[in-house]
């Protein structure tokens, strides 16, 4: 996949370090810039309905004068960059962001998620709901305050032969060709159930080695631990700059109600995410 839009998400209350880094990953992709800087609106409290209406259009009208300054912030330093780019205010409803992120995330090879977007944790789990969920983009979640790296020394790519994994593998295919050595990286029990190939990765990584990726496979043991444990410790063992993989297999009330490996990724990994589904 070559990535020539990214759509960047900023946080309308704290955007400088994520409009940095998502400069200087446009910069080295050459990619144009889509940024969305986001407001998500309050909901009323409880009291009568003229207190209501009164207060809650207030605040509204200042949280749109506050999205529409900050907006015109990020243009102005955007306009300090060598790139192409175009800026949107979104001011939404929490029920509609989804939809509004969606909507957009059409029209992108890659969303792009600094790490003070992904810290607000409301806005975050619906620009992962709205991604994955409703539209066909994968999404780049980069918890550090440096720049992704275009062209990352060392890849996990998480395996379990499931569409998501495979969909993730052909999705961030620019990063592994790019990288000295990709880990295929199948975590046991999990060994034991996959049928695809006589060993655990050996298709996978034939596929890769094909397109030029420099491919090892690895079999982790759980040894007690939870999956995305394993996958962690891997990742710093082999001192990964970014863990690629399938999100969301299950289906996602399940995801919210027991949690995951995809949710306990998402909040304790410290290096950049690539998902797709």
């Amino acid at each position: 996949m070559s990535i020539k839009t990214a759509m960047c998400v900023f946080d309308v209350d704290c955007w400088d370090e994520d409009v940095k880094s998502a400069i200087e990953f446009c910069e080295t992709q050459g990619a144009h810039m889509s940024a969305l800087v986001i407001c998500m609106g309050g909901i009323p409290s409880v009291g009568t309905y003229e207190a209501i209406s009164t207060s809650w259009l207030d605040g509204q009208e200042r949280e749109i004068g506050h999205l529409a300054e900050e907006t015109n912030a990020v243009i102005e330093v955007l306009e300090k960059a060598n790139l192409s780019f175009d800026v949107k205010e979104i001011y939404t409803e929490f029920g509609w962001a989804e939809e509004d992120i969606a909507e957009h995330a059409l029209y992108a090879d890659l969303v792009l998620v600094g790490a003070q977007a992904a810290g607000n944790e409301a806005l975050q789990r619906r620009i992962i709901d709205g991604t994955l969920f409703r539209s066909p983009t994968p999404i780049l979640i980069n918890p550090r305050k440096q720049a992704v790296c275009s062209f990352p020394k060392s890849i996990l790519l998480a395996w379990d032969s499931s569409d998501e994994a495979a969909r993730a593998a052909h999705q961030s295919m620019e990063f592994l060709q790019g990288c000295d050595s990709v880990h295929v990286t199948i975590v046991a029990p999990a060994v034991r159930s996959l049928e695809k190939g006589e060993e655990p990765g050996s298709d996978i990584a034939t596929f890769l080695t094909r397109h030029g990726v420099k491919v090892v496979v690895d079999q982790v043991a759980t040894g007690g631990r939870r999956v995305d444990e394993a996958l962690r410790q891997h990742a710093t063992d082999v001192t990964a700059d970014m863990v690629v993989m399938g999100a969301y297999n299950h289906p996602r009330i399940q995801q919210r109600l027991f949690g995951g490996v995809t949710r306990s990724m998402l909040k304790e990994s410290r290096i950049p995410l690539f998902l797709s589904r």
